[in-house]
């Protein structure tokens, strides 16, 4: 987690204008660290002297692209102080102009409103948007999985973070109605680790298709909290003797191991033998659901837990 965490530090200091300072003509160097800071910012010269430099870009861009009589306006300043956002509308705008192609207004209006949108890792649009994602997941929408993933991918997000939430999905809330989710979302991420970007984050969008469209179940989810509270309320019970080891005469003198059956010798390969502390009752805490593979999981513990009647076993 560690080793994660240090590296998604590291993209966040490294982030979009890494790659954008070699396509961009800029004369004054912005430094990574600095153009987190608006660019314009007052209180600092050289924030003030790039947001400038980005500014005057856009009017230029302006002026070669926008019609005699429509004065390029606030559209080209609607980077909100954001360089990243600043960078990607000019190359929007570039872009989006055939050869001799002039814009009036509209038309300008309509390519800065498709540029990608400010975005912080640590704000609200990113937990907006993650949590979007989860939740399509969950109620089976891989469509808008797919739009929140797309928009987290464009605004610049760590496609491992988001592999590692697709894990989570998996284990969360596909569970064992489907086992396969989980392997599908480990190579998802593996292929991402593999390919990088842009050919990687294909395997993201598959896995978050797979996930979206599997049937769910959290009841593994649920019965792994239930365990954690009966552990922590019951605090540190001994096992049976039954079902010890005895790797010393004095533990076999005192019991331990005495009586155990080895279940593959017992008929059906089934003993039936109570594995819980004597002082607790045998608890239901996994309870599966009647979906996907979960069904064929209901069926065993059923059929166990008949054997346990006929054999007079809790």
């Amino acid at each position: 987690r560690g080793l994660h965490e240090d590296r998604d530090r590291r993209r966040d200091d490294h982030a979009a204008l890494n790659g954008r300072a070699d396509v961009l003509d800029a004369p004054v160097p912005i430094g990574m660290r600095r153009v987190w800071r608006p660019v314009g910012d007052p209180d600092r010269a050289e924030g003030h002297q790039a947001g400038r430099h980005v500014d005057e870009r856009l009017e230029r861009i302006g002026e070669d692209r926008v019609g005699a009589g429509d004065e390029p306006g606030s559209e080209l300043h609607a980077h909100h102080g954001d360089g990243r956002a600043a960078l990607t509308l000019s190359e929007e705008i570039w872009r989006a102009a055939r050869d001799g192609e002039i814009f009036d207004r509209a038309a300008l209006s309509n390519v800065v409103q498709r540029r990608a949108p400010v975005y912080d890792k640590a704000q609200e649009g990113h937990y907006n948007l993650i949590s979007a994602l989860h939740k399509s997941v969950r109620g089976s929408d891989p469509d808008a999985a797919l739009y929140y993933l797309a928009r987290m991918l464009d605004a610049g997000e760590d496609p491992l973070f988001l592999a590692r939430r697709v894990v989570r999905m998996a284990v969360e809330d596909i569970g064992l109605a489907d086992p396969q989710a989980l392997v599908v979302a480990n190579a998802a991420k593996d292929a991402y680790d593999f390919l990088g970007s842009p050919e990687g984050e294909l395997a993201l969008a598959q896995a978050v298709i797979y996930v979206a469209t599997a049937p769910k179940s959290n009841a593994a989810y649920v019965a792994y909290k239930a365990a954690r509270r009966l552990a922590q309320e019951k605090g540190s019970l001994a096992p049976p003797k039954i079902i010890l080891n005895a790797p010393t005469s004095t533990m076999r003198d005192a019991g331990y191991g005495a009586g155990y059956e080895y279940d593959h010798d017992a008929p059906d390969a089934f003993s039936g033998q109570n594995y819980w502390p004597d002082s607790l009752k045998p608890q239901k805490m996994y309870r599966p659901v009647e979906r996907g593979f979960e069904r064929e999981l209901a069926k065993r513990l059923d059929y166990w837990e008949r054997l346990r009647r006929e054999r007079g076993q809790n």
